[in-house]
């Protein structure tokens, strides 16, 4: 998880329920009380949106790292941190903490998720040989120690190649990563936005693809990991923002949501129904008319690519992968090959 997204967790639990607004200023209830509810159900409305986040990105950057350019080792697991709370002492009471680190996420299929019993809440005192409940933090809405925590986790699966997670119940969990397409995934707490910034792909909770079908959200999510796999930010820094070239890398983002989908095991076609469903809704809002063709012109692009990938499927019915890195056609320069 990224620093911003644990300071957009709390202010999300209060836009999912309104009720805890009032009573979040108050000293923890006990588990019998309705404020205590209250606000349990609010964290939890919001970790089930990130729940599905995390399980569809997963999905797609490990479906598709044989053909990124850009990797990393993953194991699919996010901490949150009390004192990264606006109210950490309550946060603590209601997920019955005695320490400030804990499980917020493990991706679907993850390695995480593989060694099992890490859910939601599940309480974290150890990184390797780190008491990372003593590393120094300010007494409430401090981010950094949060991000200090993945660092470390990256640092240690790319050194060596696992990391250990000791538990605050007593023993150790050893996790070794898995390869995927190096684009994180973060959900904003207050927003209905969804963009890619180069490296990281940003959901608002208010966002209304989630009301869809997984494979029609997976499609949404499969846009903006588009712009970050085929590098877009780069090429937009080195050519200038016009609306013309903008418009060129929302095009390549929609016509790859196809590939990227059946490579993550997706039913291509959700891609389509994705944007026949979205267009007539939201076009010229979330996706600005004059940065991005219409609807109907987005839903033939990705319509074409889907007929491509069916086409290449059944003519080498053994390879069942969507090789975009051979097979996509690209409509600007890669920006790896801008300064060659």
């Amino acid at each position: 998880m990224q620093k911003r997204a644990q300071l957009w967790l709390t202010t999300a639990a209060c836009v999912l329920l309104a009720a805890c607004t009032a009573a979040s200023a108050q000293p923890a209830q006990s588990p019998a009380s309705p404020e205590y509810t209250t606000y349990l159900t609010a964290l939890e409305e919001f970790q089930a949106l990130d729940q599905k986040l995390q399980n569809v990105g997963w999905q797609l950057v490990r479906g598709n790292a044989d053909f990124c350019e850009q990797t990393l080792p993953s194991i699919g697991l996010q901490l949150q941190d009390m004192t990264a709370y606006s109210q950490p002492v309550k946060v603590r009471a209601t997920l019955g903490l005695d320490g400030d680190f804990a499980v917020q996420t493990v991706a679907r299929g993850s390695p995480a998720w593989n060694v099992g019993g890490l859910s939601f809440g599940r309480e974290i005192a150890r990184l390797n040989d780190q008491q990372i409940n003593s590393w120094l933090s300010g007494e409430r809405s401090h981010w950094q120690r949060l991000t200090r925590a993945h660092d470390f986790i990256d640092n240690a699966l790319a050194q060596d190649g696992r990391v250990y997670l000791g538990l605050a119940s007593g023993g150790n969990v050893l996790i070794e990563p898995a390869t995927v397409c190096a684009s994180r995934f973060e959900l904003d707490g207050n927003s209905k936005r969804a963009l890619a910034e180069g490296s990281r792909v940003v959901i608002g909770a208010r966002f209304a693809g989630f009301d869809y079908p997984e494979d029609e959200f997976a499609a949404a999510i499969s846009h903006e990991l588009a712009h970050n796999v085929l590098q877009h930010r780069a090429w937009l820094e080195a050519n200038g923002r016009k609306r013309q070239n903008v418009r060129l890398t929302e095009r390549e983002a929609d016509r790859l949501m196809p590939w990227l989908l059946a490579n993550a095991g997706y039913d291509p076609r959700a891609a389509h129904r994705f944007m026949t469903k979205w267009g007539p809704r939201h076009d010229g809002g979330l996706f600005r008319a004059r940065t991005h063709d219409g609807w109907d012109e987005r839903a033939e692009f990705i319509m074409a690519e889907i007929e491509r990938i069916e086409a290449l499927q059944a003519a080498t019915p053994e390879a069942q992968s969507a090789d975009w890195r051979t097979h996509f056609r690209r409509e600007i320069a890669p920006a790896a090959r801008l300064n060659r």
